[in-house]
C-alpha cells in the first residue's frame, strides 16, 4: 500500500513537472557559447522568445517550438559590418547572401555618401548614373531609405551614417568652395534631421571630390551637431599614404573638438613607401586613446583596396562634378597634364595609381557601358596592351567612354600591417563592399573578394590558420566592440534580454573562397544564422526569411 502511494506521488510530481516545463519559441542546444565579451567560451543552451534571448544556461529540461542542435559548434552574437556598401544590392536582393553566409547580421552604411538626404537634382543625377543595378528612387531622406528597405524586406539589419559628401552636395553642390555661414547652418540642420531619423552620426570620405574640398572646421561643425544626439564620426581620412600622419591628426582633432567617437574607415598605409608609417600611426592612436580621446578603426582583411579609376587623377579635375571631369579630360592640354600628374608622387592629393606602383596592379571590375564589359577582370596593363596605348591614356579613355568613375581594385597594402592593425583592441571589421548573390545582375560585374570573404577570412585565415588573434577576441571585435562604437542597445552580445542576432559556425571549417580572379564564391563553414530571432540560414542554406530591421542611432526621436 505504501509503495503504491509513493508511486502515485511520483506520478503526480512528474505530471506537475511536465506541466511546468519551460517552452521557448526557439531553443538552441549543445552550444559552445562565445558571448561577445572576449572571455573563455562555455557550454550551454539558448532559449529565444520572439526577437529576444530569454535564457542562457542549462536548459535541458526545456523544450522549443523549434529546436536547433549546435552540436558543440561555436555560437556567437551576429557580426556587424562596420563598412557596408550594400546600399543598392539590398534593393535588388534583400537576402544579403554573401554576408549572411559569413554571419553578418547588421550592415552599417554611409562612407561619405549616403542614400539621403537628396534634393531633386541629386535624385535625378543618382537615377541617371545607375549602372547594372536599376531602381526607382522613392525616398528623399536617409531615414526614408532605411524604412524603405525594412518595408521591402531584408534578411539583415541595416543602419547608416549620414554622408558629409551628401550633405555638402545638397547645400553647396560639387564646387570647390567653402559654404557660407547660412549654408553651413543649412548643413547642420540636415545633420540634425538625419540624427532624429536614426542616423549613427556623420561619415566622410575625404580623398574624393567634393568631400576633398571640405575643410576641417566644416567637418567639426557637422560632427558637433551629430554629437548633440549621441552620434559619432567615421571617416575615410584625407590621406592613407603620403599625408597619412597629417590625416590622423585631423581625425583626432575632429573627434576631440566635436567630442564624438572617431572611427577610421579601413585603416591602412597605402603605397610601399608608406608601409613603415603604420607603427607610428598605431602608437599615435593609442596615445590619443590614453589621453581620453575616443578613437577607433575598422579594417578589411586584404592588401588591395577598391574604388574608382578616377582616384588616379587630381580631385581638382572634378571641381563642379563628374561631368566637368569628363569634359576636362577631353581637352588635349588638360589630358597631357593629367598623364603627367598620374606619374607623379603627389603630396597634395591621394594618387592611387602611383601608390600601386604599376598598371598591372589595377584590376577593372565594373563598367557601365556594355561595349566595355569585355574588359571586366582585366588589369589596366592588359587593357592598355589590347588598345595599343599607354596605361595613363587608357585610364583616361575608359573614364570618358564609360561616363563613370570605373570601379577598380588597387593593390596597395602590406600583409604584415594588416596583422598589426588586427591585433589592436580597438580595431573591428568592415567589408567596404556590397552583399551579393552569384547570379543575375550581380554577375555583370566583378567585385572585390572582400564582398564574399572578409569576415570568414578573419575566422579562418587569421584566427585558425595563422593565429594572429584568438577566436574569443575576433568574435568580440566582430560583435560587441562594434555595437559599443555605434552605441547600440541590446545588440552585440549573447545575454538574456538582448536581441537574438545569433550565428552558429564551425571554427575548423569556416573559410573564404572568393579570389580576385573568381570573386563570386560564397564562404563556407557558417551553419545557422538568426536575425531578430528568425532563422535566415539553416544548415548552410538561406531560408529566404527577411526579418531585418532599420536599427536607429542614439538620436532617434520617433518623429
Amino acid at each position: 500500500m505504501k509503495g503504491a502511494y509513493l508511486l502515485l506521488l511520483a506520478a503526480i510530481a512528474a505530471c506537475f513537472s511536465c506541466s511546468q516545463q519551460k517552452e521557448y519559441d526557439v531553443l538552441i542546444r549543445n552550444a559552445m557559447i562565445y558571448d561577445g565579451n572576449g572571455g573563455t567560451p562555455y557550454r550551454g543552451d539558448i532559449g529565444i522568445n520572439a526577437d529576444t534571448i530569454a535564457a542562457i544556461g542549462n536548459l535541458a529540461d526545456a523544450k522549443g517550438k523549434s529546436e536547433t542542435d549546435a552540436k558543440g559548434m561555436a555560437v556567437a552574437p551576429g557580426f556587424i559590418n562596420m563598412l557596408s556598401w550594400a546600399t543598392e544590392s539590398l534593393i535588388v536582393d534583400g537576402n544579403s547572401q554573401s554576408d549572411i553566409r559569413q554571419g553578418v547580421t547588421l550592415e552599417v552604411m554611409g562612407e561619405g555618401e549616403s542614400m539621403g538626404p537628396w534634393n531633386p537634382a541629386m535624385k535625378k543625377q543618382a537615377q541617371e548614373s545607375q549602372s547594372d543595378i536599376k531602381y526607382d528612387i522613392a525616398w528623399n531622406t536617409l531615414g526614408e531609405y532605411l524604412q524603405f528597405l525594412e518595408k521591402k524586406g531584408i534578411s539583415c539589419n541595416v543602419a547608416s551614417y549620414v554622408g558629409a559628401t551628401t550633405i555638402r552636395t545638397y547645400v553647396v553642390g560639387e564646387d570647390n568652395r567653402a559654404p557660407t555661414p547660412v549654408e553651413l547652418d543649412s548643413m547642420r540642420a540636415l545633420v540634425q534631421q538625419a540624427m532624429k531619423e536614426g542616423a549613427m552620426g556623420v561619415g566622410s570620405s575625404l580623398i574624393y571630390p567634393p568631400a576633398f574640398f571640405a575643410k576641417t572646421d566644416e567637418l567639426i561643425a557637422l560632427c558637433s551637431e551629430a554629437g548633440k544626439y549621441g552620434g559619432g564620426y567615421i571617416s575615410h581620412m584625407r590621406s592613407e599614404g603620403n599625408q597619412l600622419f597629417e590625416a590622423v591628426e585631423e581625425m583626432i582633432r575632429i573627434s576631440k573638438e566635436a567630442n564624438v567617437h572617431g572611427e577610421i574607415y579601413h585603416l591602412k598605409a597605402g603605397g610601399k613607401d608608406n608601409w613603415p608609417k603604420m607603427d607610428s600611426v598605431l602608437t599615435r592612436v593609442n596615445r590619443a586613446r590614453k589621453e581620453g580621446i575616443d578613437i577607433g578603426a575598422n579594417i578589411y582583411t586584404y592588401t588591395a583596396g577598391g574604388t574608382g579609376l578616377t582616384a588616379s587623377m587630381p580631385p581638382t579635375l572634378q571641381d563642379g562634378g563628374f561631368g566637368k571631369l569628363r569634359e576636362r579630360l577631353q581637352n588635349p592640354a588638360i589630358r597631357q597634364q593629367t598623364i603627367k600628374d598620374m606619374k607623379t608622387n603627389a603630396s597634395t592629393w591621394e594618387n592611387l595609381y602611383y601608390a600601386a606602383g604599376s598598371p598591372d596592379k589595377l584590376i577593372m571590375v565594373q563598367f557601365t557601358k556594355d561595349s566595355l564589359k569585355k574588359y571586366t577582370g582585366k588589369t589596366l596593363a592588359e587593357i592598355a596592351a589590347i588598345r595599343g596605348k599607354s596605361a595613363e591614356e587608357t585610364a583616361i579613355d575608359l573614364i570618358v567612354q564609360d561616363s563613370s568613375r570605373v570601379e577598380t581594385i588597387y593593390f596597395l597594402m602590406d600583409e604584415e600591417n594588416v596583422k598589426k592593425e588586427m591585433k589592436q583592441p580597438w580595431v573591428s571589421f568592415g567589408s567596404d563592399a556590397g552583399s551579393y548573390t552569384p547570379s543575375g545582375v550581380f554577375l555583370k560585374s566583378a567585385v572585390h573578394p572582400r564582398a564574399y570573404g572578409n569576415f570568414a577570412r578573419v575566422l579562418g585565415k587569421y584566427v585558425r590558420d595563422e593565429k594572429v588573434i584568438t577566436l574569443p577576441d575576433a568574435i568580440r571585435k566582430l560583435s560587441k566592440l562594434s555595437a559599443e562604437k555605434l552605441k547600440l542597445k541590446k545588440r552585440g552580445e549573447l545575454a538574456p534580454g538582448y536581441y537574438a542576432d545569433i550565428v552558429i559556425f564551425d571554427p575548423q571549417k569556416i573559410e573564404d573562397h572568393a579570389t580576385f580572379e573568381k570573386p563570386h564564391q560564397y564562404a563556407t563553414g557558417m551553419i545557422d544564422v538568426f536575425v531578430n530571432g528568425v532563422q535566415v540560414l539553416k544548415d548552410g542554406e538561406h531560408t529566404n526569411a527577411k526579418p531585418g530591421r532599420f536599427i536607429k542611432g542614439p538620436g532617434y526621436s520617433g518623429e
